[in-house]
């Protein structure tokens, strides 16, 4: 499949997702621009940045919804790798193929961070326009009050107002009863804490007092809400005091967003980004994330299969990748509560024992890791073995760079992989 082929096969992809923008012949064109410098970028020769680039247009030609960035992971996982090594016995796969689940990470965090931006964006829109309205009406009553109104009653967000004396709701639309699971005629003459209820007023009610007494003009962030039928949903909350001429407090205007599908997509897009598309085990990223943040003393064994390239050459790579996945499975239940374990790519593993004692308890939690693939595998009713070497290191990371710690653990697994070959 040539990179022409691999634009139409992705714009193929992508129909179904919403994007009124564009016509077919326009994606394939805008999706054309990028598939040549992906491709380079999974061979080496491109930096990652272009998968954030490939993004950032799809969410400007309008392309909202998870269905869009979840087929293109699927074509820079998949198609993109196939287009660059149809055969999996080619001797770039491994490389090529962590390359391009790198691309989907970056494409997928810029995706998510594109989400958010015009979220935001179209939040601050509209907020704008109901400031506007409400100052209007102080000005120029009559013709202000019908254009709030129809921005008020028309809105697709929730707004509200609270008398900035009592504290008490004014008046709600539509849009704020259903974001909040309450009727609209429900929520007038009560307070904010009433509706929302203690469980979900949380860190929002001081910065409510501190709207109510001037400290503060305006306040806003997302919040866990549930509904008064049990169902749980994110929600972005505004809270702005509106002023008159004189710059006397007149009332509160607060409006809501349910941002439940876009917090979803953006935590399913994090763990994707985050975690190996195999095994399930936090990926190179993750672990060096949770090892940079590691304090005090920990513990590293760093795994490298031994006979699992035989098993790939005589089994195929099915049994490979099934292999591997039950290799993820037994360390993850071997591990002790203060271990994680990590696929670095191939047939790479690594365990993170945070407030390690000292090295008595790597050894026992190295000893243990070994004896989890001790018995043989079985791959479609054949069993297999595989061995492991394995290299350990206990480091303070106060003092310890790193680096200085992947090549001590390193060093000490291909010692012990010379010595078992040596055996």
């Amino acid at each position: 499949m040539g990179v022409s082929e691999l634009a139409v096969r992705w714009a193929a992809m992508l129909d179904g997702a919403v994007a009124p923008t564009l016509t077919r012949t326009q994606v394939e064109e805008l999706l054309d621009g990028f598939t040549a410098r992906l491709t380079a970028a999974v061979r080496g020769t491109e930096d990652m940045s272009v998968a954030r680039e490939a993004a950032a247009a799809l969410v400007a030609a309008n392309y909202r919804d998870s269905l869009a960035v979840h087929r293109s992971v699927l074509v820079l996982c998949k198609d993109l790798v196939e287009t660059v090594c149809p055969e999996r016995d080619c001797v770039d796969y491994w490389p090529v193929r962590d390359r391009a689940i790198e691309l989907a990470a970056e494409f997928a965090a810029e995706f998510t961070t594109g989400l958010r931006n015009v979220a935001l964006a179209e939040q601050e829109t509209t907020l704008s326009a109901a400031l506007t309205a409400a100052r209007e009406a102080e000005a120029r009553r009559h013709l202000s009050e019908a254009r709030f109104q129809a921005i008020f009653e028309g809105a697709s967000v929730g707004i509200g107002t609270v008398d900035v004396t009592t504290g008490q709701v004014v008046d709600v639309n539509n849009a704020m009863a259903e974001t909040l699971g309450v009727p609209a005629a429900a929520m007038p003459g009560r307070s904010v804490a009433d509706i929302l209820g203690p469980a979900n007023i949380g860190d929002a009610f001081s910065l409510f007092q501190k709207l109510l007494s001037g400290e503060i003009d305006r306040f806003r962030f997302e919040t866990e809400h549930t509904k008064p039928d049990g169902q749980h949903t994110v929600i972005d909350l505004s809270m702005t005091i509106v002023r008159d001429s004189e710059g006397r407090p007149r009332f509160l205007i607060g409006v809501t967003v349910d941002v439940t599908d876009r917090k979803q997509l953006a935590d399913r897009l994090w763990y994707d980004a985050h975690h190996d598309s195999l095994t399930g085990l936090p990926n190179r990223l993750l672990f060096f994330d949770r090892l940079a943040a590691a304090t005090g003393q920990v513990g590293v064994c760093y795994l490298d299969l031994d006979g699992f390239k035989e098993i790939n050459d005589s089994r195929g790579h099915t049994a490979g990748d099934q292999v591997l996945c039950d290799v993820g499975r037994r360390l993850r239940l071997a591990l002790p509560p203060n271990g994680v374990a990590a696929r670095l790519g191939g047939d790479e593993f690594i365990v993170l024992v945070e407030n390690c004692s000292g090295q008595e308890e790597l050894d026992t939690v190295a000893d243990g890791l070994l004896a989890a693939l001790r018995d043989p595998f079985d791959v479609a009713g054949l069993s297999v073995r595989v061995g492991a070497s394995i290299g350990t290191a206990l480091v303070d990371t106060d003092a310890t760079a790193i680096d200085e710690l992947m090549h001590a653990v390193d060093t000490a697994m291909y010692r012990d992989k010379a010595l078992r070959h040596g055996r």
